[in-house]
């Protein structure tokens, strides 16, 4: 018997299955080119059930876009897409983020890719006065969980001068502002615009909510790259992509779609 004739079949077939397994330089350069990104659900800006995964996914992506990567968001807690977005190897990054230093100091932060107005959301019945972030000391101000409000807000926070009752997302603090739990809600202006337009929960007591013309900030979103070699490189074409994306032609573009679909929904 020839032995060696018996295990040429084995040995190509063997020789086949390892072929297979490996990776071709096809799917190894498009895993290579993935620009995944840890997120929460912060409608309109993010979340998985909004086309694009919402304006800010949709900035994202057409900046990765122009450096040939594709976009992958997966979504989290706030506090836990910050902690997988710096540790996670398997992670670029966080977005949209604020720019505060103590961040700066963990990360690589990429320019603008858009903005967001924070001020307080109240309700209409109880008339909200401040001129001043000091003004509202002595109540109790709802806000969400890891979000950063603006310098001043979150210096009084930890000082202890603000009284803040914390909760994992917006519409929970909206909840707690029409039950009385809380005399007002820190929230950014579309964010309060949308969920009000489109939230089950809040459309019957919409009407008791305002958001008062004093702003709290005007804040920049950024992606927040991991603070290594690679992340530095993600950051540096990603700032100089963005140079070529209209983000206010998105954002409007963006709006009038979510608008004109939240008041079909009302009809």
């Amino acid at each position: 018997m020839n032995v060696a004739r018996l295990l040429r079949p084995i040995l190509v077939l063997l020789s086949a299955g390892a072929v297979g397994l490996a990776p071709t330089p096809a799917r190894a350069e498009e895993s290579a080119h993935v620009l995944h990104l840890a997120s929460l659900e912060w409608l309109p800006y993010v979340g998985p059930s909004l086309v694009q995964d919402g304006l800010s996914g949709a900035v994202a992506t057409a900046v990765a876009k122009q450096f040939g990567y594709t976009a992958k968001i997966d979504y989290f807690p706030w506090t836990r897409a910050m902690q997988v977005g710096r540790e996670d190897e398997s992670f670029s990054g966080y977005f949209p983020a604020y720019y505060t230093e103590e961040r700066a100091r963990q990360c690589h932060f990429t320019a603008p890719m858009g903005h967001s107005s924070v001020g307080l959301a109240y309700l209409k019945d109880r008339s909200l006065k401040w001129h001043t972030v000091s003004d509202l000391v002595g109540m109790k101000i709802g806000v969400v969980a890891g979000y950063s409000n603006g310098a001043e807000f979150d210096a009084l926070v930890k000082q202890g001068k603000l009284t803040v009752d914390a909760s994992p997302g917006d519409t929970f603090n909206l909840k707690k502002l029409l039950a009385g739990r809380v005399q007002a809600a820190v929230i950014d202006r579309s964010v309060l615009r949308y969920l009000l337009l489109t939230e089950p929960a809040l459309i019957n007591e919409r009407e008791q909510i305002a958001f008062h013309e004093n702003i709290l900030a005007e804040l920049s979103l950024h992606v927040c790259f991991k603070l290594t070699p690679a992340g530095l490189k993600l950051q540096q074409n990603f700032d100089a992509a963005l140079q070529a994306v209209d983000i206010k032609k998105i954002e409007a573009a963006y709006f009038q779609r979510l608008e004109n679909e939240a008041k079909l929904k009302t009809k």
